[in-house]
């Protein structure tokens, strides 16, 4: 049998995420597995206070989808339990891999991995926070740049199988002011590569047509404008970009 409309078939709810800072749970669309955050379940945020939480996930999705990198797992707004929300498809993780860690910091591996920043443990001990030096974990650090990711924490991404890379939780994106604060600190001034140039190009193109289009339903125009000027700062400087302002560059807590 072909498998039900994941906007319109029944979603039933299986279980709740309590370690999420805003309502999230675990459901089915059929035999498919979701994962839902109603609009109604959302707790306000004095430095985001325009629009919802969901709608700036589905944003993140579509400028993940026109970058061509399978960033953001298939994500869309739909009715549910308790109302309008941000359903996405669930993903199974290897519990066996981690692309960010924190280690000893005498132990930090010399190859295929970045250090991002060094501190005491609560008992004293000096400790390196690290991630991955991979493709796909570059994609995801530049993707985090263009939409303004607030909140890149390690546990925001996951650990497939097959050694691809999925981000998730991006309800805090997309804001007009500079708010990047993330893990993936690693390539801080490196140079961009051909192929990501190319997909911020996309995405800049993209906002004169149907991801702008898009979009309008679910930014306001002051963050439209914002994300086209990040875009175009990013072209021009051809550079990983570097922490700005006087806020933490870091998200807390780290995972």
């Amino acid at each position: 049998m072909p498998a039900p409309d994941l906007v319109t078939a029944e979603l039933t709810l299986t279980g709740r995420i309590t370690t999420a800072s805003n309502a999230t749970f675990l459901g089915s669309i059929g035999d498919t597995a979701v994962v839902y955050k109603p609009i109604r379940g959302e707790k306000p945020l004095w430095d985001f206070p325009d629009g919802f939480l969901a709608y700036r996930e589905v944003a993140a999705y579509l400028v993940s989808e026109l970058l061509g990198w399978n960033i953001v797992p298939r994500t869309w707004l739909r009715d549910g339990p308790f109302g309008e929300g941000m359903v996405q498809l669930w993903q199974e993780t290897d519990p066996d891999r981690s692309a960010v860690d924190l280690v000893a910091a005498a132990r930090v591996p010399e190859t295929g991995w970045k250090q991002v920043l060094e501190g005491q443990d609560e008992k004293g001990r000096m400790v390196a926070l690290i991630h991955e030096d991979t493709p796909a974990l570059r994609r995801m650090a530049v993707f985090d740049a263009v939409v303004n990711n607030a909140d890149r924490k390690g546990d925001h991404i996951l650990e497939m199988v097959d050694g691809h890379r999925f981000g998730v939780d991006h309800g805090l994106t997309f804001h007009s002011d500079h708010k990047l604060r993330t893990v993936l600190w690693g390539w801080l001034g490196d140079e961009l590569t051909a192929e990501e140039l190319d997909g911020i190009d996309r995405v800049s193109d993209g906002l004169d047509g149907e991801l702008g289009r898009e979009l309008t339903d679910l930014l306001t125009a002051e963050e439209m404008a914002a994300l086209a000027a990040r875009c175009a700062a990013l072209r021009s400087a051809g550079r990983f970009p570097a922490p700005s302002g006087e806020m933490s560059a870091v998200p807390w807590p780290l995972f």
